[in-house]
């Protein structure tokens, strides 16, 4: 049943409106507002006077579609990307960089306020009480920042064809390389597909659950250099594998790894969970900072190495460890942050839910020498409070959740284990607000927040802050 329009809604679908762009969303999408209500629309910039085409409308907003710009920013530049109107990937390429960052800044204002009902302070000088919200942290080239691509392969006139996905559909855009892609990752889907389509390896067609090969990914060690190609295919049998290797061997330099991973489900879940080396070592390695890690087909790895290091900069000098503490790592995923607070910390204790996340957390420290860290399967909200009931005492707590934010039972824990301090890394402003709030009320002060562009060009931003228990 096709929902219905909010009744007190002023507008109707496939009405044409003018709309002021007073900010942005989450997604990159102008956010205005006719007579009140809520209207998003995207590739639109904030000062602008737009004419909007609305083309649904829901209990609490509307969506619209842009029909003509007739005040346009100045911050408006030329998208880099042939493919940025039709691409469901960079939402914001049509925004200049240095205003990008601002726009994340106060994206992260408006919800700190809105949601955290929290005061944030102009700068660190302002003398109110009060967050402080630095400036976003930008890239000095905002280009070829991704260490992973994950291409879905099509085929088109007979032929295979890359690229991404349409927004909000499985209608696939042929690309032949990615402005944020590292070079590296561009060449091997290149050569992945011009050698399979040589070779008559046929596409995986989603809709008839027929064909071979699903997606390419390419990932690429920033600090080292070494690759690994990952063929994702319906099912065990990869025709020509031999050559499809001897290709890739030959045309992509520093190439360590080559992959078979199998997906043989009706699903849109990129990867199955059984994989084969065809060529080469199991894992790739790559550095952040001086921690060593290393890379299977399926590990969690941050895709921008560069700024993950500023991120985790951050969260290491809000930790202010001086060696005699132990650290408790909420979500600590392959143990990234976990390891650069062992350097620093007595012991640090790590929990995460994905138990082959865990296996490379051990496999990590164990790579890089780190014994003061212990690590576990479970969900945090069960682990931690059951560490607590064992007598473990946490000087400082990192948490690092998925976009649901933490789950209110450990934030609960936490507060009831009054830590000195907590560090508390986000992917969504909104939820981050939320949990600041319930954190606040449990007798934690949120001290200032350090916004990161992880992700250049998209309307995505992380955010490390730090928060001391109040005295």
């Amino acid at each position: 049943m096709a929902k219905k329009k909010a009744v007190d809604a002023p507008v109707e679908k496939n009405q044409y409106i003018e709309l002021e762009i007073t900010g942005l969303n989450h997604e990159g999408n102008g956010v205005g507002r006719y007579e009140g209500f809520t209207i998003f629309v995207p590739r639109v910039l904030p000062g602008e006077v737009v004419d909007v085409k609305v083309i649904k409308v829901l209990k609490n907003y509307g969506v619209g579609r842009l029909v003509d710009i007739k005040e346009e920013s100045p911050h408006r530049v030329e998208p880099e990307c042939p493919i940025f109107k039709r691409c469901g990937g960079c939402s914001l390429q049509h925004l200049a960089y240095e205003e990008q960052l601002r726009q994340k800044r106060q994206l992260v204002i408006d919800n700190l306020e809105r949601i955290g009902g929290l005061v944030v302070r102009d700068s660190a000088e302002d003398d109110r009480d009060g967050v402080v919200v630095h400036p976003t942290i930008g890239m000095a080239d905002p280009r070829g920042y991704r260490n992973k691509a994950q291409v879905p392969v099509g085929e088109e006139e007979g032929g295979l064809v890359t690229g991404f996905y349409a927004p909000r559909s499985h209608e696939l855009v042929p690309m032949e390389s990615c402005a944020i892609q590292h070079d590296r990752n561009n060449q091997v889907v290149q050569v992945v597909r011009e050698a399979a389509d040589r070779l008559g390896i046929p596409a995986y067609d989603e809709e008839k659950h027929r064909g071979v090969l699903r997606h390419i990914v390419a990932k690429t060690g920033f600090a080292t250099g070494e690759v690994m190609v990952v063929l994702v295919t319906n099912g065990d049998v990869l025709p020509h594998a031999d050559e499809l290797v001897d290709a890739i061997r030959k045309q992509v330099d520093s190439v360590k790894s080559i992959v078979q991973n199998i997906n043989a489900k009706r699903t849109n879940v990129i990867f199955g969970e059984r994989s084969k080396v065809l060529w080469g070592e199991k894992y790739i390695y790559d550095r952040i900072g001086d921690i060593q890690f290393a890379i299977s087909a399926r590990s969690f790895y941050q895709v921008n190495p560069v700024q993950t290091e500023k991120l985790y900069n951050k969260a290491l000098a809000y930790a202010d460890l001086s060696g005699t503490e132990t650290v408790i790592d909420a979500y600590c995923g392959i143990g990234t942050i976990s390891l650069f607070m062992a350097r620093k910390a007595k012991q640090v204790y790590g929990v995460e839910v994905v138990p082959e996340a865990i296996s490379d957390a051990k496999r990590n420290a164990r790579l890089n020498g780190i014994e003061n860290v212990k690590f576990a399967v479970g969900e945090a909200e069960k682990v931690i409070p059951w560490w607590y009931a064992q007598g473990v005492r946490a000087d400082v707590v990192v948490v690092d959740p998925p976009r649901k934010g933490c789950d209110r039972s450990l934030l609960d824990t936490i507060v009831e284990m009054k830590p000195e301090r907590m560090v508390y890394v986000s992917c969504n402003p909104a939820t981050l607000a939320r949990d600041l709030r319930v954190l606040e009320d449990g007798g934690f002060r949120t001290v200032e927040v350090q916004p990161v562009d992880m992700f250049p060009h998209t309307g995505h931003v992380e955010c490390c802050v730090l928060l001391v228990r109040k005295i």
